[in-house]
């Protein structure tokens, strides 16, 4: 499956956009949708030059909100519990005071449809998402039919947003030099990404397969490289005691150096887990494996170059099968 800068818009209806001078866009999370809502929030901008654009997000989002560029402050939701009446009381006041005179609603869940009731109606900005009682509503099924980036093409085209192109992250800085100094890192190498969230190991290809792609990859020469979180350093362990020339970056990649890794590299393999989401966008040739437990027509990674493959258990599906997919010149050199 690949997901490209050229998908169609799918939303005939298109209204004249007044000019707005204080905008809020909103966006929680998780890492691979809200990497998947950069392009619309740089559309946003685009279709905004001169307003003050407040992004609201989490704490794991709000580096990449204040680096991005595409809005002036970033404000941290910290979600008051439903039995929260102080918390509730105090975001209420927060944001009915901001002025705002759009809100663009790329979340899209229960509870961003709550934070447009805390609006009086009398007072209540022009919202462009999913949420009944919003101004430029997107209520067709359509919207989350297909792949979550075509759904907000769709959203924004009702307010007359028609250039939603996926972000490639190019605006992310990293040093890539001291992988190459500390770790050993040289070029031409490929990623490796064998975790998923501890709580679905379902989600995870074994990691003995992973050393023996390592081991065919390396023979064609091209550096095998792991990336992941400190927890999955036992996966990284398993692959390297097979194949001891993978170099292990488990642990040691901020969020930003995944982007800055996938750029110079020559191709990645992984899991469907959110640093493929950050990888796939740079133009990295990407293949990530999914399990019956998510689906890649709504969920795959989005980039030029972008092949998935699903199987109803991973740990059935063979290397040789994963290697019918690749090849030395399907790589970058």
């Amino acid at each position: 499956m690949t997901l490209t800068a050229s998908i169609p818009l799918q939303a005939d209806l298109a209204y004249e956009t007044p000019p707005h001078k204080n905008v809020l866009v909103i966006k929680l999370g998780a890492l691979g949708d809200f990497i998947q809502a950069l392009g619309p929030m740089a559309a946003i901008r685009r279709h905004h030059p001169d307003a003050d654009i407040t992004l609201l997000t989490t704490q794991p989002y709000v580096s990449f909100g204040l680096a991005c560029g595409y809005v002036n402050r970033v404000w941290t939701d910290s979600k008051p519990g439903w039995t929260d009446v102080k918390g509730w009381l105090s975001f209420r006041k927060k944001l009915t005071s901001a002025g705002f005179d759009r809100v663009y609603d790329l979340q899209n869940n229960d509870r961003t449809a709550l934070y447009l009731r805390l609006f009086p109606s009398a007072r209540r900005p022009e919202w462009v998402g999913a949420a009944s009682g919003a101004s430029h509503r997107n209520n067709s099924p359509e919207r989350t039919a297909g792949h979550a980036i075509e759904g907000h093409i769709q959203t924004l085209a009702l307010a007359g947003i028609h250039d939603v192109v996926i972000d490639d992250l190019r605006w992310v800085e990293g040093n890539l030099q001291r992988f190459m100094q500390e770790n050993g890192l040289r070029k031409p190498y490929v990623l490796l990404v064998p975790g998923a969230s501890p709580e679905r190991p379902e989600k995870r290809w074994p990691a003995q397969n992973y050393a023996q792609i390592a081991r065919l990859i390396d023979g064609w020469g091209f550096q095998p490289v792991i990336i992941g979180t400190r927890h999955e350093t036992f996966l990284a362990e398993t692959i390297c005691r097979t194949h001891p020339a993978t170099i292990d970056l488990t642990g040691k990649t901020a969020l930003f150096d995944i982007a800055v890794l996938a750029r110079h590299a020559a191709g990645a393999i992984g899991n469907d887990t959110g640093p493929m989401h950050m990888i796939a966008p740079t133009g990295c040739p990407s293949l990530v494996l999914f399990s019956k437990h998510s689906n890649p027509v709504r969920h795959a990674p989005c980039g030029p170059i972008v092949k998935t493959h699903q199987v109803e258990d991973l740990s059935t599906l063979s290397v040789d099968d994963v290697t019918g997919f690749l090849s030395a010149r399907w790589f970058r050199q």
